[in-house]
């Protein structure tokens, strides 16, 4: 599939909001109580939208992957074992593929396209947070070279902490 990566506006706010809402219900169908009425919500949105963060992908005339990357972590990432903690790193957030389009390769697309941006940018690592009960996510995280470095419990459960270097 030929997606095509941009940044997100205003006007996908309501898109990508009822995609993230889509894919909670979709996950607690499957067991996976990881996404709820508390988060993400809109105003997550709105506010990588305005700090230039949020990037939606589309393909077919629809928005098919969104995810926001930047700097900003959780306190509790400093419990990490982080091989290399000085080096330039980004934060993957929210990585969220369209449920009408799930299981035809888009998230591994998506990691490929991060990568090189976080390439491109100067960071040497990225590094995110994984629910511990989401078995398709931690598959395509693994999977794309990721390593568990630490574990939190947060509102939902345990989290695993994650890092893949990207320039050595």
């Amino acid at each position: 599939m030929n997606i095509q990566y941009r940044l997100a506006g205003q006007s996908d706010v309501d898109c990508v909001a009822a995609l993230a809402s889509q894919a909670a219900i979709r996950m607690s169908e499957q067991g996976i109580e990881q996404w709820d009425t508390l988060y993400p919500i809109r105003e997550d949105f709105q506010q990588d939208i305005l700090m230039g963060q949020l990037t939606v992908g589309v393909a077919e005339g629809k928005i098919v992957v969104f995810y926001t990357v930047n700097e900003e972590c959780d306190p509790e990432y400093q419990k990490a074992k982080w091989k290399k903690p000085e080096k330039p790193h980004c934060i993957l957030h929210r990585l969220c593929v369209n449920p009408h389009f799930q299981h035809q390769g888009i998230a591994r697309q998506a990691m490929e396209h991060i990568q090189r941006q976080a390439v491109e940018k100067g960071y040497q690592a990225i590094r995110l947070d994984v629910f511990s009960q989401n078995p398709h996510a931690l598959k395509l995280y693994l999977g794309c070279g990721f390593e568990k470095v630490g574990s939190v419990r947060w509102r939902k459960g345990v989290f695993y902490l994650m890092e893949k270097y990207i320039i050595v």
